[in-house]
């Protein structure tokens, strides 16, 4: 890992607004989010305001109090009545960093069982890197706001001292 990357609550909307754009004209029309939790939640709030979607929400913890990586991802909090809300419909799955890809990876093969009629994946971030993970083949497109190095994200709604925190990601 190459040390520390800090984003501003502008940049990120920025990114999302862009990723927002890039779905739209790539003519995929999902019809609900899934978030998750906790780095998707703000990402795809802040996409639903350009692409006015739902949000389900699915909670998955694959790093400790540590921040140090676990074994394999674990749920913590999953759809109610998930079928009904998934089959056969088009799904766009949200969340910050693809970094290892072992959480995308779990979260789409849970989704895919529930037979949507398409999925898609939008990170904010996907780092370069070896991905422990594999984006099943059932999912149809992947959407990233930007391309990193190998570095931990420091995200703003993680911030203990957010004028601190914003003052070191504006330095950019």
């Amino acid at each position: 890992m190459n040390g520390k990357i800090y984003f501003s609550y502008s940049m990120i909307h920025r990114t999302i607004k862009k990723l927002s754009e890039e779905i739209r004209d790539s003519g995929f029309n999902p019809e609900l989010m899934v978030a998750i939790g906790t780095g998707g939640f703000i990402p795809a709030r802040i996409m639903k305001t350009y692409l006015g979607l739902p949000i389900l929400t699915v909670g998955i913890r694959y790093y400790n109090k540590e921040n140090k990586l676990q074994s394999e991802p674990e749920r913590i909090q999953w759809i109610d009545e998930v079928e009904e809300k998934l089959k056969g419909k088009r799904i766009l799955l949200v969340d910050e960093v693809d970094d290892t890809r072992s959480t995308l990876e779990y979260c789409l093969r849970e989704l895919i069982k529930q037979k949507p009629d398409e999925i898609a994946v939008a990170v904010l971030h996907k780092k370069e890197k070896p991905k422990a993970g594999q984006i099943p083949s059932a999912v149809t497109r992947y959407f990233c706001g930007e391309t990193l190095p190998d570095s931990w994200c420091c995200y703003p709604w993680d911030a203990l001292d957010i004028v601190e925190h914003e003052r070191i990601a504006n330095q950019r």
